[in-house]
């Protein structure tokens, strides 16, 4: 293999191998046994995990104080507490657990760079469609959109038909279109390949989430969420694939050829390894939340592989062998109802926590990805610094080296939630991960600031490349644990949940960058990106502490309203259960 190829794909799998050592360090999540209990085996001889973990009458609020019998980690007890059933994802090997994250973080990676690589672009697609510089970004613009609207059919799929046949599906899509996009001839081809191969990456959007909390204890999510978003995140960086395969001589259409045969690489191994995560688990006895209330009461489907325990003297059924792991059909909830699924998602956007997430990974998509992306390309191939259009791209070292410097804290939410755990006696409020957040608050916003004065004022290119680096070392705490937060706050219904974010944050995303070149140029590069975006995102930053002071009587007042009475009463999924 030519030696730029190999660097390609070397770079296009550093996220994959930087996913799968961090996670393959933990042979078992830290379990610690609370005191002798019951020992339940499967076939394959390793022990089932135990917890008497419970939700509080507040959503988020959990009781996570250990009993006898109990596995525990961070000195507290699991949660959600697992079925006496092999068969339950949160009683899968780590080996297993592991696989599912690492092809889930690396789909995040080939959609999002499949998705802004094309940015170094703009100026060849305009000479050659010949067109306007603001048409040709709209390649992207619009891409984005279906980028997160598609999660309106897609989540609502595989909450119905399953996690695995949705996936497998969605990456056909992706990789069709993605062909497509290499044979085109025509600018709404293009756009009509675009549209394509974004809808169906879509779900990567909120599939990852769905899995980690399918699979994952409680006090694993934040890390494990940190990694996929470390993936998506690093998918920032395919302008810098793009603009090296231009910088080796190639044509714009080998990026989507490559972007296609790792797609093609990904469904093999997603058939593989991704086994069908849904899983209808009874809740414990005593749970006194509503959520548990309502599916007690017979709004849940019945279990299809009915839970045990040791003192009941029924028998644990065999964990399933690869071969029947591989099925990808008979996943069919007749309770689920895709339409009114996806008109109930829009109540989401009433749910403050909910809403915070949705405006954080839209502004900082919007005024982050795309602003960067957008202006730098034009800048730097324009006097003073006459730059090649090859060499574009580069701006994506400064998003690589930005996230990267934010990797070491992924753990951090999670430990410092399960130390104030500990000091509140066993009872974890969803709020406890919120500090880790504090110091990069400001950050993001002074490098808009860095950013637009370099733009205005022609500084030094570096300038441009500390701007960068500021806003997406922060941008990876706000991406992260926003999240988790969510999650942790509102936890019924969470595929509704996702829909909800998703369309959010991408039409935030998609109406910043339509028309943001025309906005700079009429209205200055430092007054849009440094004063009116600064401004924008500043604000958002400072929500922190709104949720940090009054997030569970927010919860509280939440769980009395009319829009929790709904969501109970739909209830079909309960996130943390």
């Amino acid at each position: 293999m030519a030696l730029p190829a190999l660097t390609t794909v070397l770079c296009l799998f550093s996220p994959l191998l930087l996913t799968a050592i961090a996670s393959a360090r933990e042979k078992r999540p830290n379990l610690t046994m609370g005191a002798p209990g019951p020992v339940t085996a499967h076939s394959g001889g390793r022990r089932l995990v135990h917890s008497h973990a419970k939700e509080c009458d507040i959503p988020g609020t959990v009781d996570l104080s250990v009993r006898e019998g109990d596995d525990t980690a961070y000195g507290q007890a699991l949660y959600p507490v697992p079925a006496e059933d092999p068969n339950d994802p949160l009683q899968w090997s780590p080996i297993r657990k592991t696989l599912i994250l690492v092809v889930c973080s690396l789909y995040s990676f080939l959609s999002n760079s499949a998705l802004l690589g094309p940015s170094v672009y703009i100026g060849i697609f305009a000479a050659e469609f010949n067109t306007s510089f603001t048409d040709a970004s709209n390649l992207i613009s619009y891409a984005n959109l279906a980028f997160g609207f598609g999660s309106l059919l897609l989540v609502p799929s595989y909450h119905k038909f399953g996690r695995r046949p949705v996936m497998l599906g969605s990456l056909i899509l992706y990789c069709g279109g993605l062909l497509a996009c290499s044979q085109v001839q025509t600018y709404s081809g293009l756009m009509a390949a675009r549209v394509v191969h974004c809808f169906g990456a879509s779900v990567c959007e909120a599939l990852p989430v769905q899995l980690v909390n399918d699979i994952f204890f409680l006090h694993e999510r934040g890390k494990r969420l940190g990694y996929y978003t470390v993936c998506l995140c690093f998918g920032a960086t395919g302008p810098l694939f793009a603009g090296y395969m231009l910088n080796g001589g190639h044509s714009w259409r080998l990026f989507f050829w490559v972007e296609f045969a790792f797609g093609a690489a990904l469904f093999i191994l997603a058939f593989l390894v991704v086994e069908e995560t849904l899983y209808h688990r009874k809740p414990p006895v005593g749970s006194s939340s509503p959520e548990r209330q309502s599916l007690e009461s017979g709004e849940e489907k019945p279990t299809a592989v009915e839970s045990t325990t040791p003192e009941t003297g029924a028998a644990i059924p065999p964990r399933k062998t690869f071969v029947q792991s591989l099925k990808f059909w008979g996943v069919y909830e007749k309770d689920a109802d895709f339409l009114l699924m996806i008109a109930r998602s829009f109540t989401y956007f009433l749910v403050p926590h909910v809403l915070w997430v949705i405006t954080t990974y839209g502004i900082y998509i919007g005024l982050g990805a795309l602003t960067f992306n957008y202006i730098f390309p034009l800048k730097i191939t324009a006097p003073p610094y006459n730059w090649s259009q090859l060499d574009s791209g580069l701006i994506a070292v400064a998003s690589f080296l930005g996230y990267l410097l934010a990797i070491p804290f992924t753990p951090s939410s999670d430990r410092l939630a399960a130390r104030l755990t500990r000091k509140n006696k066993g009872i974890r409020e969803a709020e406890m991960r919120l500090g880790v957040m504090l110091p990069v608050m400001l950050l993001a916003p002074a490098g808009l600031i860095v950013f637009g004065f370099a733009a205005e004022r022609d500084l030094h290119w570096v300038a441009y490349f500390a701007g960068v680096v500021m806003c997406n070392f922060c941008s990876y705490f706000y991406f992260t644990f926003t999240l988790a937060y969510a999650i942790d706050s509102y936890t019924s219904n969470i595929s509704e949940m996702l829909i909800a974010m998703n369309l959010g944050k991408q039409a935030i995303s998609f109406g910043m960058g339509l028309d943001l070149l025309d906005w700079v140029t009429r209205h200055g590069y430092a007054v849009m990106i440094a004063g009116v975006f600064g401004a924008i995102l500043l604000a958002n930053n400072l929500a922190l502490l709104v949720f940090m002071l009054y997030g569970k009587r927010i919860r509280a007042f939440m769980s009395t309203t009319w829009l929790a009475r709904v969501h109970r009463e739909s209830v079909r999924e309960v996130a943390t259960h």
